[in-house]
């Protein structure tokens, strides 16, 4: 009898886990007032793209009380990371400057040239055997990230799938690699120049 119902505990417990395993990606999101897909995708650190998707819309219109499903995004140890890779890299840089920095990574991981994750990207070694990022190379990327880089981390990852297409990106001035040059530019910002 005791052997029972340890055995129906332990299926209930197994069920229970089992669903919440499979039920934690999915987020419900009421849209209030004066939300934008813009401010969802903001707040839930996801792309508008994914949240129209995931949602089969074909516009950005959004109602009042109507329910969005947000698909998953990134973790928050990986989102910690990249805003402290674009803290180091894009310091004294302007806003949209370290919106680019973010956006390249992401660039990056969706790209079949890059690792497929944040954290492979931005400890990838280049073929010269150092790592890519100057930040990793110099410890300043173990340094906490500041509020305007955990911002435009945010977002990044709202506009992700928008922009140019850039994965690359570096300062001409401080530049070694000369092959960094022959990339079509997509865009300047501040002291750097973005490319693909």
């Amino acid at each position: 009898m005791f052997s029972k119902v340890i055995s129906s505990v332990g299926t209930i417990c197994f069920a229970f886990l089992f669903f919440i395993d499979h039920t934690k990606a999915e987020i419900t999101h009421t849209v209030n007032e004066n939300d934008t897909l813009w401010t969802i995708a903001m707040d839930h650190g996801v792309s508008v793209l994914d949240i129209k998707k995931e949602n089969n819309k074909s516009t950005n219109a959004v109602t009042v009380g109507e329910q969005l499903t947000i698909p998953e995004g990134i973790t928050p140890e990986e989102e910690e990371l990249l805003a402290r890779l674009v803290s180091a890299e894009a310091k004294g840089e302007p806003y949209a400057g370290k919106v680019a920095v973010a956006t390249v990574v992401l660039n990056r991981v969706n790209s079949p040239e890059f690792p497929n994750s944040i954290k492979e990207v931005i400890y990838e070694v280049s073929p010269t055997g150092n790592p890519s990022f100057t930040p990793v190379q110099n410890g300043t990327i173990n340094q906490p990230a500041d509020k305007e880089s955990k911002k435009a981390v945010k977002e990044a990852l709202a506009f992700e799938g928008q922009g140019h297409g850039s994965l690359f990106f570096y300062n001409p001035e401080k530049a070694t690699n000369h092959w960094i040059a022959t990339r079509e530019t997509t865009t300047i910002i501040g002291n750097h120049i973005f490319a693909r």
